[in-house]
């Protein structure tokens, strides 16, 4: 029967907290505790031959990428933007999908310890409360960067894209266009994503002396299914939209594929702005106009900035915000009678 670290912890007279210490960082036990721990693991053969390779070389020399969900193909620049940050230092990538831990309950703490790696890159803001707490633990915080996403009211690390000022651009590029009707299509609820992008086409409307009526404001996940469904509410609005700002870029292509269900051309008659600039973006029908946000090098920097926290060098600002630019392709032109 296999035994597990409350056996262990137990059967050595000590806390499950110092077995944890003394399995993944010797250092900080004393040399009679960890061997007190570690005579119970030899006996019971608890991964045995993995801890004690750990131990001689005090490092796993590998890191670990938790995402929201591996299915979503806006990830896929990132994580290859933190293996390539990684190599040079020869460090392992191991990658793990948030919403299949929350499933089996397991924490990314206990994942990081079982995998033997030396730090985590978080994609997911949303993790609950208690996850959070066991990640800002003092012995923790330090091997945590948040990348794309973070948690509010908290101070990792973290790596990000300037999200307010793309929804900006995107508004300016609109209205320079003349469109005056907007509509807003946000990702999921309590998504710190949907909140700065909310708020940053909310900024540049009422900079330019527009308004965002609540009828037109949809949505409810970043995802392709959504933007289509979300179509033909907008175009119920009461002073129909000639402009729709997306959070992402797959709810401006469901949208737009929505919006050619009812026979309303984009952009002849409706403008659609996308955000990513995923690989697609430049092959829907037509080309989407989207912001895009350096992915690959943000994976890149939050794989530095871990890193250099390892090394016992973390920056003396703990945000890095990186910078977004417009991709203007066919989804957008002049509002309807401007030419």
């Amino acid at each position: 029967m296999a035994i597990g670290i409350k056996e262990i912890a137990r059967l050595a007279g000590v806390s499950t907290a110092t077995v944890s210490r003394a399995l993944s960082q010797p250092a900080r036990v004393s040399p009679e505790t960890r061997a007190q721990v570690m005579a119970v693991v030899e006996q019971h053969d608890y991964r045995a031959n993995s801890f004690a390779r750990s131990l001689r070389v005090r490092r796993a020399d590998a890191v670990l990428a938790l995402v929201p969900n591996l299915g979503n193909p806006f990830f896929s620049e990132i994580i290859a933007g933190i293996q390539e940050g990684l190599a040079p230092a020869g460090i392992d990538l191991l990658v793990t999908d948030s919403l299949s831990q929350q499933v089996r309950r397991q924490s990314p703490v206990g994942h990081l310890q079982a995998a033997r790696a030396d730090g985590l890159i978080c994609l997911d803001g949303g993790l609950p409360a208690e996850v959070l707490d066991e990640l800002a633990a003092s012995d923790v915080a330090g091997r945590v960067v948040f990348a794309c996403e973070w948690p509010e009211g908290r101070h990792f690390t973290t790596v990000r894209s300037d999200n307010r000022a793309g929804m900006a651009l995107a508004v300016q590029h609109l209205a320079a266009l003349g469109h005056r009707r907007f509509a807003l299509l946000t990702g999921p609820a309590g998504n710190v994503l949907t909140q700065e992008r909310r708020q940053g086409a909310v900024a540049a409307l009422a900079a330019a002396g527009l308004s965002l009526p609540p009828e037109a404001i949809a949505g409810g996940s970043f995802e392709i299914r959504d933007g289509y469904r979300a179509a033909g509410a907008l175009m119920r609005c009461a002073e129909r939209p000639t402009a729709i700002l997306c959070a992402s870029d797959q709810l401006a292509i469901g949208c737009i594929s929505g919006l050619s269900e009812l026979g309303i051309r984009v952009p002849e008659d409706v403008s659609v702005v996308g955000f990513d600039d995923i690989a697609l973006a430049a092959y829907s029908r037509p080309p989407l106009t989207t912001i895009r946000q350096d992915r690959r090098r943000l994976g890149r920097s939050a794989a530095e900035r871990l890193l250099d926290s390892l090394a016992g060098r973390p920056a003396a600002e703990p945000l890095t915000t990186l910078p977004v630019e417009i991709v203007v392709r066919r989804s957008t032109a002049p509002a309807p009678g401007r030419g």
